[in-house]
C-alpha cells in the first residue's frame, strides 16, 4: 500500500503545471508562471508578434530636400550631389520604397561601388554576399528604417529588392525599376556611363554622391563631368546640397567648412 501511495504521489507531481512545482525545502518556486517562457523568444501558443509599422510619408527638412523629392517625381534621371549628411541617400531610398509600395515599379535596384575608404580591408571571409556586405551596409540601413527586417528579407529573396555592387550591372536593362546609384563620386566616367545607360522603360534612376569626398585618385572620379554633360537635358534634374542643408549633428556642417 505504501509503495502504491508513493507512485501515485509521483504521478501527481508530474501532472502539475511547471509553475506550481516546488523545490528543495518547499520554499523555492519558479519566477515566471508561463509554462514555456524563454528570454529568447515569445511564449509558445501566444499570439505571434506583429511587424513594426513604419511611417510611409516623409517630410522634407529643408528646401534642397524638397527640390530633390519634387525632382524624383518629375524626372526619370536625378543627380543629388553635395555635402555629406544632407539626406541624399535616405530620401532616394525612401522614395523607392514609396514607388514600390504604390505599384509604380516592380522592383528596386540599389547599387554602390565597392571602394575602400582609405584603408585596405584585405581578404574578407565568406561567400560573395558576405564579402560585399560591408560595402552595401548603408543601403541596408536606409531600407531597414522603412521596412521591417522580416519583410525586407522576403523582398530580397524574391528579387523585388536587389542590392548589388556596380560591377554586376553591366549588360543589364532595368525596366519597371527604381534604381539608386549611391556614392557615385567613387565611380569613374566609364562606370557612370555604363550605369546610366542601364535605364529602361518606366524606370527612374537617382544618382547620389559628394564630389568632395571621393576615395579615388585625383581626376579619376567622373561624377562632376557626367553632371556637366547631362544637366542641359530636359529630363535630367540636378539638385545641389550645401553645408546649410546638413541634417546630422550641427557640428558636421562646421567640420565640412573646416576640412
Amino acid at each position: 500500500m505504501a509503495k502504491r501511495s508513493t507512485q501515485a504521489r509521483r504521478r501527481h507531481h508530474r501532472a502539475e503545471p511547471p509553475h506550481e512545482q516546488t523545490f528543495e525545502g518547499g520554499n523555492v518556486r519558479r519566477l515566471f508562471e508561463e509554462s514555456q517562457w524563454s528570454p529568447l523568444g515569445p511564449v509558445v501558443g501566444a499570439e505571434p508578434e506583429r511587424d513594426q509599422k513604419y511611417r510611409k510619408n516623409i517630410r522634407a527638412q529643408n528646401e534642397a530636400q524638397q527640390r530633390l523629392l519634387d525632382a524624383i517625381d518629375q524626372n526619370p534621371l536625378v543627380f543629388a550631389a553635395g555635402a555629406a549628411g544632407t539626406g541624399k541617400t535616405y530620401l532616394a531610398v525612401v522614395k523607392g520604397v514609396e514607388a514600390l509600395e504604390s505599384g509604380r515599379v516592380r522592383r528596386m535596384v540599389l547599387s554602390r561601388p565597392a571602394v575602400e575608404a582609405g584603408e585596405s580591408l584585405g581578404f574578407l571571409p565568406g561567400d560573395m554576399e558576405e564579402k560585399l556586405s560591408p560595402y552595401l551596409r548603408p543601403l541596408y540601413d536606409a531600407l531597414c528604417d522603412r521596412i521591417s527586417g522580416k519583410r525586407l528579407k522576403a523582398l530580397i529573396a524574391e528579387g523585388v529588392i536587389e542590392i548589388a555592387p556596380i560591377a554586376y550591372m553591366r549588360g543589364r536593362t532595368l525596366n519597371n525599376a527604381y534604381i539608386v546609384i549611391d556614392e557615385a563620386q567613387n565611380c569613374t566616367y566609364g562606370q557612370l556611363k555604363m550605369l546610366l545607360t542601364r535605364l529602361g522603360w518606366n524606370s527612374s534612376m537617382i544618382v547620389t554622391g559628394d564630389p568632395a569626398q571621393t576615395d579615388l585618385l585625383p581626376g579619376i572620379s567622373g561624377l562632376e563631368d557626367v553632371i556637366a554633360r547631362l544637366s542641359p537635358l530636359e529630363q535630367v534634374s540636378v539638385v545641389r546640397f550645401s553645408r546649410a542643408d546638413v541634417v546630422r549633428h550641427p557640428l558636421v556642417a562646421e567640420m565640412i567648412d573646416a576640412l
